[in-house]
């Protein structure tokens, strides 16, 4: 079912043919390797409306970037965020609907999550969340409407000038005042650079994780015998995460473009080719899963790709893995009898799923449970 690697209809990009790798050793193998497939590509994909970005970038350049953010984003950081910062925004956003039996659990939960905890860490106030996330959702959504893309992009850069200036003459404990002082080589940041990263964060970093959090409340919703053994069992929500993670990745590829021929598993990917590396497909593989179709929080522990590996692995993915397990533990604590709201037929408009060709989530996820007080 899932082939090692293809030929994507004899599709062409602008400068060749597109190849599209499916397997979990092969996509590995390609995103470990940054010398024969650059990322580039995002340069001219979202490049526009997202400047110069780290996505982009590669080899000591990429690195030279990547490590003056890495820090602020390490597990041993992120720590101190979890009860500080984390569970109190998770426990006010359930304030709003533990009394009233019912929820859609993206909307009033996944969704507003992450945009308030990067938010915070980046030191931006409350009060400009509303915009912040109009921006983000505008910015990613590149790809469908470019002129829209480009006026948030405008629209967040005015505001994010007005922030950066601040924080260099009163900065405080956050990471738009670390990337401000912040010095390459003597250097302090360019004022676009740091525009870029805050930029990708802000957009990116909220809606893969909204996702990751709707698609493991979803398969767990789904699967209430699962649901009933964590919620008896909070050990387990870590391995819960991780599966639901595997399962249904919230982006399914990642791009890169080839430097020189190149041949992985018997196939020679020419110099200039697009690839696509297919996360979903690759974290699907039965050669490295039994049953991989099938969401089982007990099977083996093994790593996938929801994050992708190699130089350019998710920056972001502690900071993730946190607000999805604290997200889904507080709602165990605070939500007796959590199910799936009951729909009628199949097309009625209650019945939820996940969906998605590049990023991957459920639109709505109703809910009922008993009230609380």
């Amino acid at each position: 079912m899932h082939g090692s690697i293809i030929s994507a209809l004899g599709a062409r990009s602008m400068v060749g043919d597109t190849y599209t790798l499916l397997c979990f050793q092969d996509c590995c193998a390609a995103l470990r390797d940054a010398a024969s497939f650059s990322s580039c590509v995002y340069d001219e994909k979202v490049g526009p409306a997202m400047g110069e970005m780290i996505l982009g970038m590669d080899g000591p350049e990429h690195r030279k970037r990547r490590n003056l953010v890495a820090r602020a984003f390490r597990q041993s950081t992120l720590e101190r965020w979890e009860d500080s910062l984390i569970l109190p925004i998770c426990n006010e956003l359930v304030d709003r609907f533990a009394g009233v039996g019912r929820a859609d659990l993206v909307s009033d939960y996944a969704f507003e999550l992450p945009i308030r905890v990067i938010s915070a860490i980046l030191g931006l106030p409350v009060e400009d969340l509303s915009q912040l996330r109009r921006w983000s959702s505008e910015l990613i959504g590149v790809g469908a409407d470019v002129g829209r893309a480009l006026g948030a992009s405008a629209g967040l850069t005015e505001y994010l000038a007005r922030v950066v200036a601040s924080k260099r003459k009163h900065p405080g404990d956050d990471v738009i005042s670390d990337l401000a002082e912040a010095d390459v080589d003597g250097e302090v940041l360019a004022d676009e650079v740091i525009y870029s990263f805050l930029r990708l964060l802000l957009s990116a970093g909220t809606e893969t994780t909204f996702r990751s959090i709707g698609n493991m409340m979803y398969l767990l919703a789904s699967h209430p015998d699962q649901l009933a053994r964590i919620a008896s069992k909070r050990a387990l929500i870590a391995q819960a995460v991780e599966e639901a993670l595997r399962v249904e990745p919230p982006v399914l590829f990642i791009s890169r473009r080839a430097t020189r021929d190149v041949r992985i598993n018997g196939v020679t990917i020419p110099e200039g080719a697009s690839v696509e590396v297919c996360l979903g497909s690759a974290n699907h593989d039965e050669a490295r899963w039994v049953d991989p179709d099938e969401f089982d929080i007990l099977r083996p522990a093994k790593p996938h790709l929801a994050f992708g590996t190699g130089a350019h692995m998710c920056l972001g993915l502690h900071l993730a893995r946190m607000e999805m397990r604290v997200a889904l533990n507080v709602l165990l604590e605070r939500l007796d009898g959590l199910r799936l709201e009951p729909f009628g037929d199949e097309g009625d408009a209650r019945d939820p799923h996940i969906r998605g060709l590049v990023f991957r989530s459920p639109d709505a996820l109703p809910v009922v449970f008993e009230r609380s007080e």
